[in-house]
This record gives structure tokens, sequence and C-alpha cells, in this order.
């Protein structure tokens, strides 16, 4: 047989072998036959050169072994840093990632998700823009559902992977305090508290303790955007001696802001990230920050999702990941 004509078949193989169409597809699909032609019908496939169409597999499977990835927004570093290792874990579990941006956009996010199932991926794996939005329960009805940040109280995700952020904030905030700051601002890029991304009720319990006058305003992750709120803060009467920024992509117009009034970080104004992008250790001086274990938290998604997909898993499984700090020069005492 000439293999540059056409593409091989499973007539071809059936031909190959002395099977049956039929026995060549179940042994592909590794069902109904013995492991002896399994092996026998595979070894043909390789030799002929067969590749299986990924529509006909997809129709007789179910499944299109594509796993969509769901970003709230990757005009944050971070979560493109996330976007990125995820992808490369999917591929190498054999799966097809495909990643869209929600633009911190909740009525955007709700398009993508149904998007991506109308498309049949085999599952979602969403970093919220609003984990409380009432269609998760029909994402999770309809694909398998992996939360990253945030569970959904709302929906019966496959898995959730979030941060303990009650350690994060009270520790950046102990440590402002540490360095004799009383007026801290805490920047967080999105306004809703959740149960796991609960800002606002870590800065009002433990602010008091610290004897801080500690503030929380939700600023954009671009660093226009950013920079622009930390300069409306800085001219403002008694402004904050500390920023406490819960995304480094929000650290960054903080620098940008200090130059343009001419102040200087840290003798002016004290700032801390909480993403340990790469690109904070460039900055002079190298930002403060928190690294968060990526490589845990990609092993733990795909592990959860691909699990879920193949052995139908049930029930929710949780991870919760620790922060680590990298203190570095961005945090100093406040001018006398």
């Amino acid at each position: 047989m000439n293999q540059g004509r056409h593409r091989p078949t499973l007539r071809d193989i059936a031909e190959e072998t002395g099977l049956s169409p039929a026995a060549v597809s179940y042994a592909l699909r590794g069902l109904q036959v013995t492991e002896e032609t399994q092996a026998r019908v595979r070894e043909a496939a390789k030799r002929l050169g067969y590749e299986a169409d990924p529509i006909a597999r997809a129709l007789a499977s179910g499944r299109t072994e594509t796993i969509g990835v769901l970003c709230g927004s990757l005009a944050d570093g971070w979560q493109q840093q996330v976007a990125a290792a995820l992808g490369r874990g999917l591929l190498g579990a054999g799966r097809n990632p495909v990643t869209v941006d929600a633009g911190n956009d909740p009525e955007r996010e709700v398009m993508l998700a149904k998007r991506l199932v109308d498309q049949r991926a085999d599952a979602v794996i969403v970093l919220p823009v609003d984990p409380t939005a009432p269609h998760w329960a029909e994402i999770a009805d309809r694909t398998v559902l992996v939360s990253v940040g945030d569970g959904l109280p709302g929906a019966p995700a496959a898995a959730e992977v979030v941060f303990d952020n009650v350690t994060g904030v009270s520790h950046g905030l102990r440590m402002l305090a540490a360095a004799g700051h009383s007026r801290v601002t805490v920047l967080t890029p999105t306004d809703r508290a959740t149960p796991d991304r609960p800002a606002e009720q870590v800065v009002q319990q433990v602010a008091p303790e610290l004897g801080l006058t500690a503030a929380v305003r939700s600023c954009p992750h671009d660093l226009d955007g950013a920079a622009a709120v930390v300069r409306e803060l800085l001219t403002a009467p008694s402004p904050p001696t500390a920023f406490f920024c819960l995304a480094d992509s929000i650290a960054f117009g903080v620098y940008l802001a200090a130059r343009e009034l001419k102040l200087t970080v840290p003798e002016d104004v004290s700032v801390v990230g909480y993403d340990d992008l790469a690109a904070g250790r460039l900055l002079t001086p190298p930002l403060s920050s928190y690294r968060w274990p990526i490589d845990d938290l990609v092993e733990a998604v795909v592990s959860h999702a691909v699990d879920a997909i193949d052995n139908k898993v049930g029930g929710r499984r949780r991870t919760v990941l620790q922060p680590e700090p990298m203190p570095r020069g961005s945090v100093a005492a406040p001018r006398a």
C-alpha cells in the first residue's frame, strides 16, 4: 500500500491485521478485545502512520480532550504566569488548553464560561471574577469545574485550589506595623470580599490590634490605572505611608506614582506586593512580596481536573496553598 496516496484508515489497519474494522476500533480504545490484540492493532497503526480523527474520537468517547482556562484578568502578571504554567501542565497531561480572558468583567466571564461549555470543553478551570455568581452552578452541571483562588459557594465544583490569604494579609500588615507605619492602604484588585479572599475582614480585625489606621481600596491591575489610584491617595490629606498591594502589578503602579510625585521608595512610601513576580526584583529597590507555590498549584489543578474527567471522581476536593514571605528593600520606617 502506498501510504503517500491517502491517510490510513481503520479499514487499512483491519486489512493489515485480518480483523474487522469494528474490532480495530475497539482495540484502539482498549475495549472488548484481549491485550494481545490491542498490542497487535496498535503496532500496525503505528507502522501505517494511522492517526485518529480527533472529531471522530470525540464523538466516540464523548470527550474533546480540551480544557478551558478562564482567567479573571490577564492584565494581572500573576494570572499570566499561572495561565502559562497551567497550559504547560495540561499539555503534559495530554490535554489541549484553551485560555480566555474575562478582563475583570463579570458579564464577559459568564459569556466565556458558557461558550467553553458549548464548545464541549471536558473541563473549565476558572480564576473567577465573581465566585458567587449563579451561573457557576449551571457550568458545574454541564462539565467538570475547577476553581483557582476562590471557592464557588453556589456550585458543586469538582475541586478548589485556594490560598491562605488570612495568613498572607495578616503577615503583611504585621511587617508594616513592625517597621513603624501607622497609616496603611491595602490595594485589592476586587471589591468583592469572599471567604477565600477576605482582605477587608482581615484588615478590620488585625489593624486595630497593631495600632494601624488601615483602609481597603479596590484598584485596577494595569500600570497606568493603578498609578492613577495611588496618585490620588498620595496627594490627599494625611496620605498613607505604606501600601500593601494584593497583586504585584498594582505595586508597580505605586512605584510609578511615587516617581511622578518625586517621592522615593521606601524613604517616603513603603510598598509590599503579593505575587513575587520576577519583574519586582528588577525595581529599585526590589519589591518585598510573597511567593506562592505555582508548581504545587499546577499539579493540584491538573490532577484534580484529569481525575474528574477520566475517573469520574466525585465530591469537592480542596487544596490550600501557603505563602512564603520574600522581604526585600521596599519597606522601611516612615520619615519622621
